[in-house]
């Protein structure tokens, strides 16, 4: 039984997402390092298993909760969804959502206990979040809101967070870094949107895309990779000079999928644009580590 249950839980977890939890701890443990000197391991690994843990709890909440609402049907352009396909129960993907916040929950004790009450206020709200982005009162998946929380958890938030965990002060340098992590975070969530917008509009599912249209959406998929490169300029100041220029790295393949989904209707190819997304991702922290380590 657990080896059957394996394969529909890794498929719940949505593997190519993974990257928007991880690569805000790695250029926050990056630009720690730069800042300070110094890299705490052990805080930097239960940081990275808390946000993957409550990445994995947000797909979750994600799969059964647009499943009860309608907006998951066989019509989706994208992988199947657990619930709705039937592969796991409701009560069983609810259990798998709520024992990994359990473990991020775990996992943000030696976080409390290095920095305080400060670490509770950014866990907190992030573990509501992972079930009221798709549930409760004001659901911000439904709302138009997705690509906003995104920047703000997955961006600001994370980075800013796990610096402050390392070095204990949160400054300008962060909040740089975090926006544009958050950008070419947001950037997963747009296309996703993008290629569910017509089910989503029949289910009413209010996403941005189904709010402003899929066209003005795919010019702002564009402003947040300008954006994101326009802001690497400030690592002028915080000691990283070649980071402009190490970030054709991640800027030139973020231009083709932004090109790429400007001229295509949304369709299949949009799972192949949001991996090249997730790999966009990864390049971006791999830039930024060798920018502040020159």
């Amino acid at each position: 039984m657990p080896g059957k249950l394996l394969k529909p839980y890794l498929l719940a977890a949505r593997p190519k997402t993974l990257p928007a939890a991880a690569v805000p701890v790695w250029v926050g443990c990056a630009l720690s390092w730069k800042l300070d000197g110094r890299l705490d391991w052990f805080l930097a690994g239960c940081t990275l298993v808390a946000a993957l843990c409550v990445q994995i709890a947000t797909n979750l909440f994600n799969d059964v909760l647009d499943a009860e609402k309608g907006a998951d049907t066989s019509r989706r352009l994208g992988p199947r969804r657990v619930t709705a396909s039937g592969l796991l129960s409701r009560r069983a993907v609810y259990a798998g959502a709520i024992g990994f916040l359990v473990v991020a929950g775990l996992a943000a004790v030696p976080l409390w206990a290095a920095r305080g009450w400060l670490v509770a206020a950014i866990g907190v709200p992030s573990a509501y979040f992972a079930y009221g982005y798709t549930g409760g009162p004001f659901p911000l998946a439904y709302r138009g809101l997705g690509e906003l929380f995104v920047i703000l958890f997955f961006g600001v938030v994370a980075v800013g967070g796990t610096v402050f965990v390392q070095t204990g002060e949160w400054g300008w340098e962060a909040l740089v870094v975090g926006l544009q992590t958050g950008l070419l975070s947001a950037a997963l969530i747009t296309i996703n949107n993008l290629r569910d917008v017509d089910e989503d509009r029949r289910s009413g599912k209010g996403t941005l895309a189904v709010r402003w249209g899929p066209e003005f959406v795919k010019l702002l998929l564009f402003a947040g990779e300008l954006d994101a490169m326009i802001l690497t300029v400030f690592g002028i100041w915080y000691g990283a000079p070649w980071w402009p220029a190490l970030s054709l790295v991640w800027f030139l393949p973020g231009l083709g999928v932004a090109a790429g989904v400007l001229k295509t209707a949304p369709g299949p190819v949009y799972n192949r644009y949001l991996a090249m997304a997730a790999l966009q991702l990864v390049l971006f922290a791999a830039a930024f580590t060798a920018a502040v380590g020159i």
